[in-house]
């Protein structure tokens, strides 16, 4: 009686684990090769592309931040145009909540939104008007969230 209620126990034990969802549990960025994260200044806004694997749980998210500087023109009420400060600016992309593969790897594409005129103030006062030119992007921080928690965050110069 006693060998039945043992191997009773370890026969359910074992069915217990095989209905339980597999996770990875190690969501990461791929690193190397051709599917390494990269990231590109394009003028106003940047990009980022490469892919992750191990994704294990229903849901991930990737978001890109990259740091910058603005450089903006500044025009005076009567309308003569000079050089602004540059001025530090921090954007944003992101692949918004995705589900999972079936495969647990997601080759990402990610395009900030073009970059608006810096709310530090680049120009002497609010009368003048404030012209975004360019904005020279340095670094982007990714970071791969599963659900919900950050798995892996790598920072990626860009070019």
């Amino acid at each position: 009686m006693r060998r039945m209620i043992g191997t009773l126990a370890g026969a359910l034990a074992v069915a217990a684990l095989a209905a339980a969802p597999a996770y990875a549990d190690n969501g990461h960025f791929v690193t190397g090769g051709g599917n390494a994260a990269v990231c590109t200044d394009t003028g106003t806004r940047f990009e980022c592309a490469g892919k992750v694997a191990g994704l294990g749980g229903t849901t991930f998210e990737i978001t890109a931040t990259a740091t910058g500087t603005a450089k903006v023109e500044c025009v005076n009420p009567a309308g003569v145009l000079v050089t602004g400060q540059d001025t530090e600016v921090e954007i944003t992309a992101t692949s918004g909540r995705q589900q999972t593969p079936h495969n647990g790897q997601y080759t990402f594409a990610l395009t900030s939104k073009p970059t608006g005129v810096p709310a530090v103030p680049a120009c002497p006062n609010p009368l003048w008007t404030a012209k975004l030119l360019n904005v020279t992007f340095t670094t982007a921080t990714l970071t791969l969230a599963v659900e919900g928690a950050t798995a892996e965050e790598i920072t990626v110069d860009v070019g």
